[in-house]
C-alpha cells in the first residue's frame, strides 16, 4: 500500500501553464480536426489555431509539452500534428531541429 507521503505532488504544478494559454476558452474544434477533414478546410482551421498560438504567453511551454509527450492530435504550441511528427522524427535521427 502506498503511504500518503510517498504520493507524487499535485498535478497542478505540471499543468498550471495551461491556465495562461490564449486557447483557454476557445472552441476546441479550432485546434482539433473533425474526422475526414482535409485540404483547404484543414489548412484554414490550422491557420486560425496558429494565429491564436502566435500571441500566446505560454507558447514555448505548450510546444515543449506536446513534443515531450508526442501529442498525437491537434495544434499545440503553434505546431500541427504533422509538424510535430516531423520534428520528433528529426530528433530520433539526431538531425538539427529549428523549433
Amino acid at each position: 500500500m502506498t503511504l500518503p507521503h510517498q504520493l507524487p505532488g499535485p498535478n497542478a504544478d505540471f499543468w498550471d501553464w495551461q491556465l495562461q494559454g490564449s486557447c483557454r476558452g476557445e472552441a476546441s474544434d479550432v485546434f482539433y480536426h473533425p474526422d475526414g477533414e482535409r485540404g483547404r478546410a484543414r489548412q484554414r482551421r490550422e491557420l486560425r489555431a496558429k494565429a491564436i498560438c502566435a500571441s500566446c504567453p505560454v507558447l514555448q511551454e505548450c510546444r515543449r509539452h506536446a513534443l515531450a509527450v508526442a501529442e498525437p492530435y491537434g495544434v499545440w504550441g503553434g505546431l500541427s500534428e504533422s509538424e510535430r511528427l516531423t520534428i520528433l522524427r528529426k530528433i530520433e535521427r539526431k538531425q538539427p531541429v529549428a523549433v
